[in-house]
């Protein structure tokens, strides 16, 4: 799955498949961060980033917060996730 898989999703009129364009749109970036953590811990990474491991774990778990709550409105909403992209 990749950002561009989401555009359609994103430019749809329904706003349950926006929904699930920003969910899936999250948790790409989110995966992408967390896969960049793990390797800075295990010193596999291959470059320096500009910014801290400190600082980037912050933001994973802000990240993963909020793909909970989104988790939780399409609960609530009874918004499938798992649609195709």
């Amino acid at each position: 799955m990749t950002l561009e898989n989401t555009v359609d999703l994103m430019l749809s009129t329904d706003y349950r498949e926006r929904f699930v364009a920003e969910y899936k749109q999250t948790k790409i970036r989110y995966d992408k961060l967390h896969s960049t953590i793990v390797k800075m811990e295990a010193n596999t990474l291959g470059f320096e980033p500009a910014c801290s491991l400190e600082l980037l774990r912050k933001q994973a778990k802000l990240m993963g917060k909020y793909l909970h709550v989104l988790e939780i409105r399409a609960e609530i909403e009874k918004i499938d996730l798992s649609l195709p992209i």
